[in-house]
């Protein structure tokens, strides 16, 4: 199965038959590979080479600014421990450096509580204006537009399960969605690492790739990801063959997380994905559309789905995310919040 391409303009209109059959689509996509990518929608002026190029600027700082911004677990005088910088770890699978934003970048500061205890929560630490004019507004415009797609996926979604289609509603207000912007480089051969074993390297269409993204799926509930039209995105089909995702422009290559798999009771698939390398460096950008910190994820009235203890959502995403490999040394720094009663 390929990945399929969805225009999704109906999505943002009043109710109709064309709706309708986008909704059937997604949700077909959403249930099958769970993967897909797609087109036509509010924001998608974002995604052509020059639009793109407005948010990587922030990888052209030089190393001093960057440094500043840096999390605490790669610099430890920092208070920061979720958002911000991840340099490159030249000894990891995962090959890549960049940052990740939360919603006080288009929110304002009452979207990260500097008050809060919950790192969940924390401000991000962000560039100064001086050192890249302009940058601010257009990242905060870009994860805005990037909210009002997934809100009008989770609504094509509820409404595909035969679910009200304001279910999500209340759990995603005030939500912590990331946005990250990544830089893939070319792999220093210099690094001192063996990078010829299977857990560094593929064979792709006859040829050995090294791997740059380590094989994972997404823990939450769907992410939109903006390619450079670089290729090297890949995903496992239904019959565990690694399929390329195209990297088109104007579009948004989007998957399904593991949080929406286990809410709606398996009825999307969370689909695993990597990254090989390419001949160049790679860019990508990533929104990863989220709840609430406190949303309580209990199970939704399904025909058929098995039921499930109810948790919280940040309890779980600090649980998951904290595996990866940028955000290592941190799990401990955060604690459960409630575990829900039977």
């Amino acid at each position: 199965m390929d990945i399929e391409t969805i225009g999704i303009a109906d999505l943002f209109g009043p109710p109709s038959p064309a709706r309708d059959r986008t909704d059937a689509n997604i949700l077909a996509a959403a249930s099958g590979i769970g993967f897909m990518a797609i087109k036509d929608f509010p924001g998608d002026a974002w995604l052509t080479p020059e639009r793109r190029a407005e948010l990587l600027r922030i990888f052209s700082l030089p190393d001093a600014e960057k440094q500043k911004l840096l999390r605490w677990n790669f610099d430890c005088t920092k208070k920061n421990v979720y958002r911000g910088w991840f340099p490159l770890q030249p000894i990891a699978v995962s090959y890549k450096e960049g940052i990740d934003m939360g919603p006080d970048l288009a929110h304002g500061q009452a979207a990260g509580d500097s008050q809060s205890d919950d790192p969940l929560r924390e401000p991000t630490p962000l560039p100064a204006e001086e050192t890249l004019p302009g940058w601010r507004e257009a990242a905060a415009s870009y994860y805005r537009a990037m909210e009002a797609v997934g809100n009008a996926l989770m609504r094509s979604i509820a409404r595909g399960l035969g679910l009200p289609e304001t279910i999500f509603d209340a759990d995603f207000q005030g939500g912590i969605s990331t946005l990250r912007l990544i830089r893939y480089p070319l792999r220093d051969a210099s690094a001192g690492i063996d990078i010829s074993g299977p857990e560094f390297s593929v064979i792709h269409k006859g040829e050995t790739r090294s791997i740059i993204g380590r094989e994972h799926a997404d823990s939450g509930f769907v992410t939109l990801l903006a390619q450079d039209g670089v290729e090297g995105l890949q995903a496992k089909n239904l019959s565990g063959e690694w399929i390329d995702v195209p990297p088109a422009n104007g579009t948004l290559a989007v998957n399904f997380g593991q949080l929406l798999e286990r809410w709606t009771g398996d009825r999307v698939r969370a689909t695993r994905h990597r990254v090989i390398a390419p001949k160049t460096a790679r860019f990508s950008i990533p929104f990863f559309y989220e709840p609430r910190v406190d949303a309580e994820i209990a199970p939704l009235p399904l025909a058929g789905a098995q039921p499930f203890e109810p948790f919280l959502y940040g309890d779980y995403l600090w649980d998951s995310a904290t595996n990866f490999v940028e955000m290592s040394g941190i799990k401990h720094l955060r604690q459960p919040r409630r575990a829900k009663a039977s």
